[in-house]
C-alpha cells in the first residue's frame, strides 16, 4: 500500500514557514534545495519529509497554480511499484506531469529522491517514488 512520506508547501517566505514548522512544532531540518526552478528548506518529523518550497517560475510550479500560490502544492506517496501505481493512476483518470518533471528535472531515471509527478484530485500534485524522501525512514530503500 502507497505510504505518505512527504508534502510540499508552496510559499512566498521560505524562512518564515520552516522557522514555524521547525521552532512551533520542533521539526528538524535536514536539506535545501536552490535549483533553476525551486528554492526550499526540507525538514522532517523522523516520519515524513515537509518541503517548504518556493517556486521560481509558473513551469516549475505547474502553470496551473504558477509561482505565487501558496499552499498545498502536492504530497509523496512512497510505494513498492512505479509501474504498478501508474497503472492504477491512469485508471484513475490521473495524468502523468511531465511538464513540471521536466522544468524540474525530475523523473523516474534521475536517481536519488526519484519523483514522479502526477494530477490528483482538486488541483493538488501528486508525487510516487520508490526510494522515498530524505528524512523519512525508509529513504534509499
Amino acid at each position: 500500500m502507497p505510504k505518505i512520506k512527504h508534502t510540499a508547501l508552496s510559499t512566498q517566505d521560505v524562512e518564515k514557514t520552516a522557522k514555524f514548522y521547525v521552532e512551533t512544532l520542533g521539526m528538524k531540518e535536514v536539506g535545501k534545495i536552490d535549483d533553476p526552478g525551486t528554492r526550499g528548506v526540507f525538514l522532517t518529523d523522523g516520519d515524513i519529509n515537509l518541503a517548504i518550497l518556493n517556486f521560481k517560475n509558473d513551469a516549475a510550479a505547474g502553470i496551473e497554480r504558477g509561482k505565487s500560490f501558496c499552499g498545498i502544492h502536492h504530497i509523496g506517496f512512497q510505494v513498492e511499484s512505479l509501474e504498478a501505481i501508474a497503472e492504477r493512476l491512469t485508471q484513475a483518470g490521473s495524468r502523468r506531469r511531465h511538464d513540471v518533471e521536466q522544468a524540474l528535472g525530475v523523473g523516474a531515471h534521475t536517481g536519488g529522491n526519484v519523483e514522479v509527478k502526477w494530477t490528483g484530485p482538486d488541483g493538488v500534485m501528486l508525487d510516487v517514488s520508490k526510494t522515498g524522501w530524505l528524512g523519512t525512514p525508509t529513504f534509499g530503500h
